[in-house]
């Protein structure tokens, strides 16, 4: 999940070592013009909020499971709309904090496996505390993002592109992460008629989103940028982040 670094795990998600200088800017077709970038405008969902309540673990399974099934109808969907090969993504949880896909798991609020189609997401007393302000359902979302990269090729081109600096290895990871929000953004807006939730409400998530600055994830302010790029857009194309310039990945 976007929120949370994972520092501790770089070597294993990408190739270390030193590259020619002509590896940046990003010069991967795949990273900069996938398919999925082509696709259009996700069509509106139809995905009203499950009951949620505080410190109630079975009812944000429920909900959590609820909101990643209309993900999987929502994305199916539009992939199958545009011609691309979809598999639906799997939702596990736990209580408290253990490896899951063969890595340590720090302190991340929710993580994706590539390998498995499958993300884990840490219901503990912290995500449990508050049900009114939509972040379980960012989380999700976000996670959702991963595994869109997952299947258009963007995770594998991520991963593997090379970087001759740290500056550099920072940058992408931050430019996969903040597409991922992006992505999330994209559902937000599909789905926000049928939740029946405030400006208000919006507004709080962003604030509680755009708190912080983490050296992976981004500065709040690009956060929110490309969460509000793909709410307002609801295209994929709108998350675009390895076109973008450095300042809007900062």
């Amino acid at each position: 999940m976007r929120l949370t670094p994972f520092v501790t795990v770089l070597a294993s998600l990408l190739v270390v070592g030193a590259a020619p200088a002509s590896a940046y800017p990003i010069d991967d077709r795949v990273l900069t013009q996938n398919a999925l970038y082509r696709t259009g405008r996700l069509a509106p969902v139809d995905c009203p909020e499950p009951p949620l309540r505080d410190g109630d673990a079975a009812s944000a399974r429920r909900y959590a499971t609820t909101v990643t099934t209309c993900l999987n109808e929502a994305w199916g969907a539009h992939f199958r709309r545009n011609g691309l090969p979809f598999a639906p993504v799997k939702i596990d949880f736990q209580a408290r904090p253990k490896a899951f896909c063969g890595r340590k798991w720090g302190d991340a609020a929710g993580r994706y496996c590539d390998s498995q189609h499958r993300f884990m997401v840490l219901l503990d007393r912290d995500a449990l505390a508050d049900s009114s302000n939509l972040y379980l359902y960012l989380v999700i979302a976000h996670e959702f993002g991963h595994h869109l990269q997952n299947l258009t090729g963007l995770a594998d081109a991520y991963r593997t592109h090379p970087y001759h600096s740290k500056a550099e290895l920072y940058q992408q990871i931050r430019r996969n992460e903040l597409q991922a929000e992006c992505l999330a953004g994209v559902f937000f807006g599909a789905v926000w008629p049928t939740l029946g939730r405030s400006d208000a409400d919006w507004q709080y998530l962003r604030e509680l989103d755009g708190t912080g600055h983490s050296r992976t994830h981004g500065r709040g302010k690009s956060v929110l940028t490309w969460l509000d790029r793909g709410f307002a857009t609801r295209r994929p194309g709108a998350c675009n982040t390895w076109t973008a310039t450095s300042a809007k990945v900062a």
